[in-house]
């Protein structure tokens, strides 16, 4: 059977979805909602504003309630990886959230599988394979969770991050929960100068306009590929380094070689601390303090610029021109202003989620289209209104290609433990 994804709405299929929602919105609780969609055409994949597939909510028949239920709980479970939470954002019991889950008939942490079952074939649908939760768990212990050689079996904590959607996903993968720190992108100025150029459309307003010129002048691909160059500079300057010291030494060395903007970085940046804040790093079954045990993997983040409250409010609904653009000579993005905020409506009946998650890794193919993406829809809800999660794994293209409630897309470089394998170099859609 495909799912919901791959399916055509009907009208009647709509209508019925619009019923059952108002159940869904009583009954959200404790939960993260990520994005789904159709492959999309070439011109969807290169960001153009006449391709997109419309926002979430309109090609899921929800009310403006239930995504504004979602949204807040997506918050909340943001709030994980911030300042003042444990290190690396864990929940505070597993346990006791299952309990709590589950009795609640909403979000539910999935079961544990045996460590030599093996996974059943994805179901592939163009550019995208869709597995569900426990299928992936097993693929996950065979080929990801190797630790030093050894599969591991996922543990409780572990299953409870995944059950949180496109974000466990990218959480359960990378250790820590994702903070976004060094993020990058890609903007054309040349593109955005259309501005001076061009006009609005019929019906447009101005700053619609500003809003459509700004989201088609970033590029995923360049952005999803300055990342990738810098981790590669970041894991050459890890090679054989025993001390932080020695390895932000290598690190500016080698940016410097390759006249770099980012050697030029104050040392205090986010860029040139972000291994000494890595969890992982600290810890003694991690990196113990020695960067030659760690590795630079990248995961992706879509989501909206209008976020400023202090702004006028067409830009918190078409899109703030001059928000989340990169350094134009390094590509770092500043994150600190990233609310996890919606797009706002212009209009009644419409309504956004905030964001979405991809894990890539540190696959080494070298056409970034052929690069698989793992995401999912939505939290595992098994019993509830929204159903049991679904992995899947996506090709470049239809990963970058995004909703209208996204107009930005970044590339963050983080660190995991060498010696984990949840990031190999080749990864396939589906199984084997």
């Amino acid at each position: 059977m495909p799912c919901i994804d791959e399916i055509p709405l009907s009208k009647e299929f709509l209508i019925f979805m619009y019923k059952r929602s108002g159940f869904l919105a009583l009954t959200t609780v404790g939960v993260v909602m990520c994005t789904v969609g159709l492959t999309p055409s070439v011109s969807q994949a290169a960001g153009s504003a006449d391709g997109e597939k419309g926002s979430y909510a309109e090609r899921h028949g929800l009310t403006v309630d239930d995504i504004g239920h979602i949204n807040a709980l997506n918050e909340k479970a943001l709030n994980l990886g911030q300042p003042g939470y444990p290190t690396g954002g864990l929940l505070p019991s597993a346990s006791e959230s299952l309990r709590a889950s589950t009795s609640a008939g909403d979000r539910v942490t999935p079961p544990a599988e045996a460590l030599d079952s093996m996974p059943d074939a994805y179901r592939a649908h163009g550019d995208r394979a869709t597995t569900g939760i426990s299928n992936y768990i097993r693929k996950w212990q065979q080929a990801y969770s190797h630790r030093d050689g050894k599969p591991q079996q996922m543990t409780e904590e572990q299953r409870e991050q995944l059950s949180y959607g496109c974000v466990g996903v990218t959480w359960v993968n990378s250790g820590p929960y994702p903070t976004n720190r060094l993020a990058f992108a890609s903007f054309d100025e040349n593109k955005y100068n259309a501005l001076e150029t061009t006009g609005p459309r019929p019906g447009e307003t101005r700053a619609e306009f500003e809003g459509r010129i700004a989201k088609q002048s970033f590029d995923e691909t360049k952005g999803f590929n300055r990342a990738r160059d810098v981790a590669s500079v970041m894991n050459k300057a890890l090679e054989n380094t025993h001390d932080e010291g020695a390895y932000l030494s290598n690190l500016k060395a080698e940016l410097t070689k390759n006249d770099d903007a980012l050697s030029k970085e104050d040392s205090r940046s986010n860029f040139y601390s972000a291994l000494r804040n890595t969890p992982a790093f600290k810890d003694r079954n991690g990196g113990n303090y020695d960067p030659s045990k760690m590795k630079a993997v990248i995961y992706s983040k879509h989501f909206w610029s209008g976020q400023d409250p202090k702004t006028p409010s067409d830009k918190r609904r078409y899109g703030d021109p001059d928000a989340f653009r990169p350094d134009q000579s390094t590509g770092l993005v500043d994150m600190s202003r990233d609310r996890n905020t919606p797009r706002s409506p212009a209009k009644p009946g419409e309504s956004y989620v905030n964001f979405d998650y991809g894990w890539f890794g540190d696959q080494k193919e070298a056409n970034p289209d052929n690069t698989i993406w793992t995401h999912a829809n939505h939290y595992h809800s098994p019993g509830g209104a929204m159903g049991p999660m679904q992995v899947y794994e996506s090709k470049f293209r239809s990963w970058s290609s995004g909703y209208t409630d996204f107009d930005r897309g970044t590339y963050v470089v983080t660190f995991i433990p060498k010696n984990w394998n949840t990031a190999p170099a080749k990864v396939k859609q589906g199984w084997p």
